[in-house]
């Protein structure tokens, strides 16, 4: 029964609704991982889009990300940046695409709103030795990766200027960049079939 199953969903995934045709509307929901200097994170997204061409479309992405990074443990504390991001970005694609294939390679850009904050703990153990920032900047994003079928997985670098981190006294303790890179998983929904 399982194999069944498994072939059912193989075959509609090949055969029904792959891929986008001009005109046609879709949402894209994706979650993805941040490698960091000495640490990681998380992203999600979501992002509705609309295809102005047989091969290219222009969307919405609304995202956020959590990372931790720099942690430094010398075993009598132990220091760390912690900083989550949420965006709005706009966004166009453009699909390498042939009618009829499956796998189609795609590169995009975009350019939004970022929403930023940071605490840095040169000592988790201690609050006397935090500092704070929150910043809404203008950012942009590269990215590239490919579709196959409904599923999406990519490479994104969000452009995000760097912020000044200051201790609970007002004072500046130095910058911490906001830059980050992607790598993410995901599917769509909508759309319906790219011409040829």
């Amino acid at each position: 029964m399982k194999k069944v199953i498994l072939a059912v969903a193989t075959f509609l995934v090949f055969t029904i609704g792959y891929s986008q045709k001009e005109g046609g509307f879709r949402v894209g929901l994706d979650f993805g991982f941040v490698p960091a200097q000495g640490g990681a994170g998380l992203l999600f997204s979501i992002e509705p889009k609309y295809n102005i061409k047989d091969n290219m479309n222009v969307g919405l992405r609304i995202g956020g990300a959590g990372i931790v990074r720099d942690v430094n443990d010398s075993g009598t504390s132990t220091s760390a940046k912690v900083s989550a991001n949420s965006s709005y970005v706009a966004t166009y694609d453009y699909y390498f695409n042939k009618s009829g294939k499956t796998f189609v390679p795609y590169i995009g850009g975009g350019a939004g709103f970022y929403t930023v904050g940071n605490v840095q703990f040169d000592d988790i153990n201690s609050s006397n030795n935090v500092t704070l920032d929150a910043t809404s900047s203008f950012g942009g994003l590269v990215r590239g990766g490919f579709e196959w079928g409904k599923f999406r997985m990519g490479v994104e670098y969000n452009l995000v200027p760097e912020s000044t981190l200051h201790d609970m006294n007002g004072n500046n303790r130095g910058t911490v960049s906001n830059t980050y890179l992607g790598i993410h998983l995901g599917f769509y929904v909508g759309g319906g079939k790219w011409g040829k």
